[in-house]
């Protein structure tokens, strides 16, 4: 969903974010993420600070990154690119990376150093998992549950999910099947360093989606990240799952009767992209704002907004406080150790190389 509202530079500094004049760069930027707490927060930490560092820019926001790869295929095969930045997780960036769609960024030389003067490819030590990718949170999906509603023994697996009889009532699933397989086979007596192993055959696939089958009819399907909290809020489900990010809202900022479960939790990376074959003026504004964007001091920002941890080193020291809140944030953050005594390890390359296919599969599960 594109949303018409702009916003303009109020205040006029001196400085400019990045090297490139700013004659050279369009005027206008779409800037493409996935809505609610998460898109606020970076509105906050880069996009206001970098407005008033360039007045006159419009920035003009799209709620659309959950279709990211279909409508920059769409885009391409049109010839009409309206996209300028895009927020993208890993498997996405991966695909549209190896069919040409977004641009291969040459980190060191078009990135900032981090304050303690590391280049940009070893601040982000092991999460430039593809050319085409500018790392900026490590985030996960997981479970928050109804703690009113579980009853007096609160759940401590991730299996109470597929546990109606102690459990009873809706759960929220995302509409995909990244991660609910892995559950799935996980909670199916599959060990976690054999999950994509089986999924690799036709026969661990319909094992995953014969274990999903058990609860598919307390399944409330979800595809926007801000409708488990809202369900939970409601009581209209037991169990969700979504964005860690947008249960700490719910639950610190909003004061739900909800509770986090962090049993294998499904960490992923997301981060920044830009589309391949931008006109010289509005490449040169992408790229001068994700220099801006990914430096060390705007993902510590950041993460004073929401509990994603900043994928730079370099920033971890900066982390503190919420904002508004006041409380620490280190606790809230999916690599808290405490948080993760037992996480899933999302394989980016397997789902990049068969998300296709599995979302066939998963259609016709869903259909039938």
């Amino acid at each position: 969903m594109k949303l018409t509202t702009t916003i303009m530079a109020s205040t006029a500094l001196t400085a400019l974010a990045g090297a490139a004049a700013a004659e050279d760069m369009a005027m206008e930027m779409t800037f493409v993420s996935w809505g609610g707490a998460y898109q606020a927060s970076q509105v906050k930490a880069y996009i206001e600070p970098y407005l008033e560092l360039n007045p006159g820019l419009t920035v003009i926001y799209d709620e659309s990154s959950a279709e990211a790869t279909a409508k920059m295929r769409a885009m391409s095969e049109a010839g009409n690119v309206t996209w300028d930045v895009v927020d993208a997780v890993i498997s996405d960036t991966i695909r549209m990376c190896d069919e040409g769609l977004i641009m291969e960024i040459d980190h060191d030389a078009q990135l900032a150093k981090g304050d303690d003067g590391s280049l940009p490819t070893e601040d982000w030590d092991g999460q430039l998992v593809s050319d085409c990718y500018i790392p900026l949170i490590v985030y996960s999906t997981t479970f928050g549950y109804r703690t009113d509603l579980v009853g007096d023994t609160a759940p401590t697996s991730v299996c109470a999910i597929f546990d109606t009889d102690a459990y009873p009532g809706k759960r929220a699933l995302q509409k995909r099947p990244i991660d609910n397989l892995e559950w799935a086979l996980y909670c199916d007596g599959v060990a976690k360093d054999e999950i994509y192993d089986v999924l690799s055959t036709d026969e661990g696939v319909d094992r995953a989606l014969d274990k999903l089958a058990t609860i598919k009819d307390d399944v409330v399907w979800w595809t926007a990240g801000a409708e488990t909290p809202q369900l939970l809020a409601d009581g209209e489900v037991v169990f969700g799952s979504t964005f860690n990010g947008r249960l700490f809202s719910a639950i610190a900022e909003q004061n739900q009767p909800i509770s986090m479960l962090w049993d294998m939790q499904s960490y992923d990376l997301d981060g920044l992209v830009i589309p391949a074959d931008l006109p010289a003026d509005r490449l040169a504004r992408a790229l001068d704002f994700v220099k801006f964007a990914t430096d060390t001091k705007r993902q510590a920002d950041q993460a004073a907004y929401i509990s994603y941890g900043p994928a730079r080193k370099s920033s971890a020291p900066l982390v503190g406080k919420h904002k508004e809140l006041g409380i620490e944030m280190a606790p809230h953050m999916p690599t808290d150790p405490a948080n993760a005594t037992n996480v899933h390890t999302y394989d980016y390359e397997w789902w990049a190389d068969n998300r296709d296919d599995m979302n066939a599969r998963f259609e016709a599960w869903l259909a039938k």
